[in-house]
C-alpha cells in the first residue's frame, strides 16, 4: 500500500500565509506613513465618488435638472449652481473623471519615458545622444503653449483625449531619470555576470535592470499623475477641456465665467478647489515617501 505524501499547503497553512502577508502589509503602511496618509486622502475622494454615486442620480448633472443658484440645503447638500446642476452630482462624476485624466496621463507618460530612458541609457552611443537632445527639447518648449494649441485644433475632446494630449508631452522627466539609473545599473556586477551568463540585451533590459527600477517607476508615476491633473485642470479652466462631461477643471471654468467669485456663490467655487487641494496634499504626501525608496541618500534620514 503506498501512501501519498503532497505538498499542497492545508488550511491551517494558507491561512497563516494570508496573516503574514496581511502584517506585512499592514507593518509597510505603519513604516511609511506619509505614504499611508497619501493613500487615504485619495482614497476618501474614491470612496466619495462611489458612495456618492449610489445616492444620486448622474442627470442631475445635467444642465436644467435643478433649480439655479440654490444654496446647500437638506436636497440639494452642495448646493446648485448657475447652469442649473446640482453640485453634488457634479463633484460625484468630476472627481473621477479628473482622477482618470490624471492616472491615464501618467501612465502613458511614464510609460514612453521608461522606454525611451532605458533603450537610450542601456544602449548609449548615438542613441543616447540623440533621445537625450530630443527630450532636453521637449523640457525647454513650454508645455501649456502646445497643450493649448493642440486642444484647440481637436473639435471633440473627451476625457481619454485629454489624457492622451497630456501625457505625450509628459514623459521627458521620466526619460531622463530612468535613463540615468540605467546608465548606473548597466555597469553594475549583476548585469555583467548576466551578459556573461548568455542572456541578450532585451533579457538583461527587462529581467535585471527593470525590477531595480520599481520605486524610480513608482515616484514618477506619481509625479506624473500629478503634473497631468494640473495640466488637464489648467486646460479646462481655459475652456479647452472635455465639453459636456463634468470635470474639477470645468466645474472651475463655469464658476468663473459665471462670476460665482463676486456673486458670493462659494458652493460653486469651493468644492472643486478644495477637492484639488485634497488631490495634490495626497499625491505629494506619497511622492515624498517614494522619494525615500527612489534616493538612497534619503534612506535613515526621513521617516515617512
Amino acid at each position: 500500500m503506498t501512501i501519498a505524501t503532497g505538498s499542497n499547503p492545508t488550511p491551517s497553512t494558507s491561512g497563516s500565509t494570508r496573516r503574514g502577508m496581511l502584517r506585512s502589509v499592514l507593518a509597510f503602511f505603519n513604516e511609511n506613513r506619509l505614504l499611508t496618509a497619501g493613500v487615504l486622502l485619495l482614497l476618501a475622494l474614491f470612496l466619495f465618488g462611489y458612495i456618492g454615486a449610489q445616492r444620486i442620480s448622474p442627470k442631475m448633472a445635467d444642465m436644467g435638472a435643478a433649480p439655479l443658484n440654490l444654496r446647500p440645503s437638506a436636497e440639494h447638500p452642495l448646493g446648485t449652481d448657475g447652469l442649473g446642476r446640482d453640485m453634488f452630482a457634479v463633484m460625484v462624476i468630476g472627481i473621477p473623471n479628473t482622477f482618470k485624466i490624471g492616472f491615464l496621463a501618467g501612465a502613458v507618460g511614464v510609460f514612453i519615458g521608461a522606454f525611451i530612458g532605458l533603450f537610450a541609457g542601456y544602449y548609449k552611443g548615438y542613441a543616447d545622444a540623440i533621445f537625450s537632445s530630443f527630450a532636453d527639447v521637449m523640457l525647454v518648449i513650454p508645455a501649456l503653449a502646445i497643450l493649448i494649441t493642440v486642444s484647440a485644433y481637436v473639435r471633440v475632446v473627451t476625457v481619454e483625449i485629454m489624457a492622451m494630449i497630456v501625457g505625450l508631452l509628459s514623459w521627458p522627466l521620466p526619460a531622463r531619470l530612468i535613463r540615468a539609473q540605467t546608465l548606473s545599473l548597466r555597469e553594475r556586477l549583476f548585469v555583467e555576470v548576466a551578459r556573461l551568463s548568455g542572456q541578450n540585451d532585451l533579457e538583461i533590459i527587462v529581467l535585471q535592470i527593470l525590477p531595480n527600477l520599481t520605486a524610480y517607476l513608482a515616484a514618477s508615476f506619481v509625479g506624473a499623475v500629478s503634473s497631468g491633473i494640473l495640466a488637464a485642470v489648467g486646460l479646462e479652466v481655459l475652456g479647452l477641456g472635455p465639453q459636456n462631461i463634468p470635470t474639477i477643471g470645468r466645474t472651475l471654468y463655469y464658476a468663473f465665467n459665471y462670476s460665482a467669485l463676486f456673486k458670493g456663490m462659494w458652493w460653486w467655487w469651493g468644492p472643486p478647489i478644495v477637492t484639488l487641494a485634497v488631490i495634490f496634499t495626497g499625491l505629494f504626501l506619497m511622492s515624498i515617501s517614494l522619494d525615500k525608496y527612489a534616493n538612497p541618500r534619503l534612506r535613515g534620514s526621513t521617516r515617512s
